[in-house]
């Protein structure tokens, strides 16, 4: 039974290449695509930013609006620490305390619904 199956180049038939072919085209072409996609954002981001200030007459020439990524690294870890710190800090002590309550009828209502733990008397 296993001496039959077959393995080699002569039984891989032509809608096998073709799916597989068309599977790289179109997984590359979606990779591609996303990558024009994510590089165009910071341009129209920009584009919006320029049209805004220029409405509103605070720039003329708003050809250096881009901010380089070191300074865009300091501005992001000052703001997660000043995040950080508007929360108060706890002791992480947990405490349990028991408290005894009294005898309640709901507590040995499992006892009368099944015949199996009725208390012989």
């Amino acid at each position: 039974m296993i001496s039959e199956i077959q393995t080699g180049l002569s039984n891989i038939s032509g809608f096998s290449i073709t799916v597989a072919i068309v599977g790289y085209v179109i997984v590359f072409a979606a990779l591609v695509l996303l990558f024009l996609v994510y590089s165009s954002i910071p341009k129209l981001i920009n584009l919006k930013v320029r049209r805004k200030l220029k409405k509103q007459g605070k720039c003329q020439n708003c050809s250096n609006l881009h901010i380089e990524g070191d300074v865009n690294a300091a501005i992001s870890m000052a703001l997660f620490l000043y995040l950080n710190e508007i929360h108060d800090e706890e002791s992480d002590v947990i405490t349990i305390k028991r408290i005894s309550r009294q005898y309640s009828p709901w507590s040995s209502r499992i006892y009368s619904t099944n015949p199996y733990f009725k208390i012989a008397r």
